[in-house]
């Protein structure tokens, strides 16, 4: 099950052509991988779901998208926004 779906994630990117298709797509699965794993938990499982989790995977997207190396050089590196976490912390699954 996606959560995201490509129109969505080009709206969100502002593209509107269909050149980095694939990209974007192979750039959702693994935002959606992340997330799930980051709350501990399958995506499928909330239901309904919280309008918070499809806003951080947006955002994850438009990171992993822009940002396609794990080092940049010549340039300030930043984790994610921090609204991403503060997005999915209330419905993180929390087990010591």
């Amino acid at each position: 099950m996606s959560v995201i779906d490509l129109a969505a994630a080009k709206a969100h990117l502002s593209i509107t052509d269909d050149t980095d298709d694939a990209l974007i797509e192979a750039k959702i699965a693994a935002a959606e991988n992340h997330v799930a794993s980051y709350l501990g938990k399958p995506l499928s499982e909330f239901d309904p779901m919280p309008a918070a989790i499809p806003e951080a995977i947006l955002q994850l997207v438009g990171h992993l998208y822009e940002n396609r190396e794990a080092t940049l050089v010549g340039v300030t590196i930043v984790d994610a926004a921090l609204g991403f976490f503060d997005l999915l912390a209330p419905h993180r699954e929390w087990i010591f």
